[in-house]
């Protein structure tokens, strides 16, 4: 993915305090939320990079290693260990020249040359080629399509297929897609993750689907039909008489497509809640008087 100033697409320094960070961050969301800006594919991207901005710069940790490695962030720990290993080879260096005797002189050029030719052969060695990590945001219903996207990594546009059925915070790799490897050596690999926003219908478990239903009393007492709706539109759902508060019905095969299992899907489970008319006419009252004393 190619690099982003996080505070700079947050409309942020790099002194902000972590209030400014998660002001900046709910004024952008709310302004570029796809919710809405629906069919506006700018919007949408800017969403996701305002998403992956707030993620790293409001965690304390991930911000310290983003201000002290910049596009790097996500190798700090390799970095640190190899300067680790590097001050380790020099403090070992230094005490054996202090422990030289005249005797060994000879030896220690010897030994010398010999580790500085190991080095330059390290140098011109292959070297496979950096994995590169990056997230890419989908509404609920884009994971749960089988659809295609235009990615970037680096100064080059990838175009992936997203497998339908996909989960919150799934990785897959693509072999090959890193940086480039040294003197022949393999290029390194593309870890992308997959992150899945929030739906303002539908709730997700696993390949199941959550959806809240209106019930009109009479409906609820008497029992009739309701329209529901799924990820692929309105469906009929029967009401039984008497359907009482939180009661729950179970749409078979309604849900969400299970990952790589073409023709699979969850279940719809669909959680009735029953709404109290608010004003009645006289002759309403006076019906439901009749009933009440009946």
């Amino acid at each position: 993915m190619a690099y982003i100033d996080y505070y700079k697409t947050l409309g942020l320094t790099k002194d902000a305090s972590a209030e400014d960070i998660k002001k900046a961050y709910r004024k952008l969301a709310r302004k570029y939320h796809p919710d809405l800006n629906p069919k506006n594919e700018s919007a949408q991207r800017k969403f996701q990079k305002i998403n992956e901005a707030n993620e790293v710069l409001s965690d304390p940790e991930k911000r310290k290693k983003y201000d002290e490695y910049g596009e790097n962030w996500k190798h700090a720990e390799r970095f640190e260990h190899a300067q680790q290993q590097q001050d380790s080879e020099r403090a070992y260096s230094y005490k054996d020249f202090n422990n030289f005797g005249e005797e060994n002189y000879s030896d220690f050029f010897e030994n010398l040359f010999g580790k500085e030719r190991r080095r330059n052969a390290r140098r011109t060695s292959p070297y496979r080629g950096q994995d590169y990590y990056g997230n890419v945001y989908l509404t609920l219903r884009e994971a749960a399509q089988t659809h295609k996207q235009t990615i970037e990594v680096g100064d080059k546009k990838l175009r992936i297929t997203v497998p339908s059925g996909v989960a919150n915070e799934q990785q897959i790799k693509l072999k090959g897609h890193g940086g480039p490897g040294s003197n022949g050596a393999p290029a390194g690999d593309l870890y992308i993750t997959f992150i899945i926003q929030p739906d303002p219908v539908f709730k997700r478990n696993g390949n199941d689907l959550y959806v809240n239903a209106e019930v009109d009393l009479y409906t609820a007492v008497l029992g009739g039909e309701l329209m529901i709706d799924t990820l692929d539109g309105k469906v009929k759902m029967k009401i039984k008489q008497g359907t009482q508060p939180g009661t729950k019905a179970r749409l078979k095969g309604k849900g969400f497509p299970v990952y790589k299992k073409n023709g699979l899907f969850g279940d719809l489970i669909v959680t009735c809640n029953i709404r109290i008319p608010a004003y009645l006419t006289e002759k309403q009252k006076k019906l439901f008087q009749e009933l009440q004393q009946s």
